[in-house]
């Protein structure tokens, strides 16, 4: 891993469990094991580019891993069960810090600093993107695609804290199952129509 993909990873990390406030750049040079200057090398406009940029790196680390649970079944229901019990094993074995890898920064920074905001909503936008990919093959409608895409990942973000709050899988295991109904009803009544 290169010295910028290291400070990278380090800054997603804490993020993730301490938020964008938390987080002093002191201390990410210091776990990165990289000098303070080498941040700034990497990083002359400071931590709000830094920040923005290890959303951007989370972002591309969940990306891969929803698009490889997504591909786990070919059935879009069963992919969606797959996806929420990935997620939940993932947290699982964190020990129940490692949730959604932008949830704490999307709230502290939403509506302060654009440069973070972007990078958030591209996130999502992405992860969206990769679940209406999936939903397209059922032949659902392209409207109810991006509406179940925005409930797919509404949903899995809200089990996510419920279920690092109760230290269980259950929220996710509950909110999969649910998921994967609310598409097979869509894809019923597509069926239906002539």
């Amino acid at each position: 891993m290169s010295t910028r993909d290291r400070i990278l990873h380090v800054t997603s990390q804490l993020m993730q469990r301490q938020g964008y406030e938390g987080t002093a750049i002191k201390q990410i040079a210091k776990e990165a094991q990289v000098a303070l200057s080498s941040v700034y090398h990497f990083f002359p406009r400071g931590k709000q580019e830094l920040a923005a940029d290890a959303v951007r790196h989370a972002d591309a680390h969940f990306a891969g891993m929803l698009a490889e649970a997504l591909a786990s079944e070919d059935d879009p229901a069963d992919a969606i069960v797959a996806l929420a019990r990935v997620v939940a094993d993932y947290l699982r074995d964190s020990d129940w810090q490692d949730g959604c890898p932008i949830t704490a920064t999307a709230l502290e920074t939403a509506g302060r600093i654009p440069e973070i905001q972007a990078a958030v909503e591209e996130a999502f936008e992405r992860w969206r993107g990769l679940v209406a990919e999936k939903l397209r093959t059922t032949g659902i409608p392209e409207q109810d695609v991006k509406d179940l895409a925005y409930t797919v990942i509404n949903t899995l973000d809200g089990a996510e804290l419920a279920a690092t709050v109760s230290r269980t899988t259950e929220p996710l295991e509950i909110a999969g199952r649910h998921l994967a109904r609310l598409i097979n009803s869509y894809i019923t009544n597509r069926a239906d129509v002539p």
